[in-house]
Formats: C-alpha cells, structure tokens, sequence
C-alpha cells in the first residue's frame, strides 16, 4: 500500500462532510473492539472501516460509471444507489490507494449488503457500521446488547432491522442481504 494510514485519513476524510467523518472515526473504533472480542485482525478491522465509506459522498453517475466502466457488479444499479459506494469504494481503495489485501477489500465491498459466506472480517465492519455510537435509529441499542456476546446474532439483527426498514418504505430488497441474513442463521458459529 502506497498510503500511510495518517495519509489515507485525510485523503478520505477531505472527500466527504465532518459529520459523515465522524461516523467513519466510529466505525473504526467499534471494528477494532469487535475485532478484538471475536478474534479478527484489529488492524485490517481498522483499514476496512477507515475505508467503507470512502465513495459514499461521490456523484451517483459517477459511481455508475465506474461500475459499468470496469466490469463490476452491474446487478447493483438495478437496486438502491446506496448499495453503490461500497463496490465503488473496493474498486477505489485497490486502484488509487493501493490496497492489496483481498480480505480487506472484500469487508468494503459488502458492508452494506453482506454476502453468504461472510468472513470475520466481513461481519466485523458490516456490524460496526451499524452500532458505531453515532447511530441512533429504533433497536440500534438492541444489536448493541447482542453484540457483546454474539456477532452473528448482532448482525442477523442488523439485517432484520434494514429488511423491515425498506419492507415499511416498500422499497425492493437487494436479495444478497436475504441470502446473507439466512446464511449467518442457518450456519452460525455461536
């Protein structure tokens, strides 16, 4: 990697508002707590949630584009934009900051879909993305409790609270997040 972590930090944090900044600081901060509590790598925890959001603020068309542009996930577009930036932002942290790390990569890429066969990794920064202590939306302090004893059971509550937020705005449901929440119940490891 090409970046120093110090240097990473600006580069990111100059690329979107102070308040999303602060949610990345606490996402960072849970990831390497939950990394520490479950057996993960605190400092891939870390650069991973440094990284998560880094296209979150870019243009949506460019965001697009990018994907259309180098053969990423198109089956994206079709659902919410948000789902975007974290496939923009893998694709990013590889080819303009250097990031090799496959296993980083990938806990950018679906911290907010998730994925069946989630890693450590993965459902560390998908889970700290959730309960990071900017949060504050119905049942974040439930998945809070659950997450001191049970990453799964933590994270299987993230997604049921995402699954019914969009059921209630009768919005469609990228179906990667149904696979991954019935993968984690069907083979948990708690």
């Amino acid at each position: 990697m090409g970046y120093t972590r110090e240097e990473l930090m600006a580069a990111i944090s100059a690329g979107m508002p102070a308040k999303r900044w602060q949610h990345v600081e606490g996402v960072m901060e849970s990831a390497v707590i939950l990394a520490k509590r479950y057996g993960g790598d605190p400092e891939k925890a870390d650069l991973a949630a440094l990284l998560h959001d880094l296209a979150k603020f870019w243009p949506i068309d460019e965001q697009e584009a990018i994907i259309r542009d180098n053969d990423l996930n198109t089956e994206l577009l079709a659902y919410d934009k948000q789902l975007l930036h974290a496939e923009v932002g893998a694709f990013i942290a590889r080819w303009d900051y250097g990031v090799g790390d496959q296993e980083v990569l990938d806990a950018v890429r679906y911290h907010t879909s998730g994925r069946i066969g989630m890693t450590l990794l993965d459902k560390i920064v998908c889970l700290a993305d959730y309960i990071e202590p900017g949060r504050n939306f119905p049942g974040v302090e439930r998945i809070r409790e659950l997450a001191e004893t049970s990453l799964d059971d933590a994270l299987i509550a993230g997604f049921d609270s995402t699954i019914s937020f969009l059921l209630e705005k009768h919005k469609v449901i990228f179906p990667m997040t149904v696979l991954a929440r019935n993968d984690l119940i069907q083979n948990k490891t708690e």
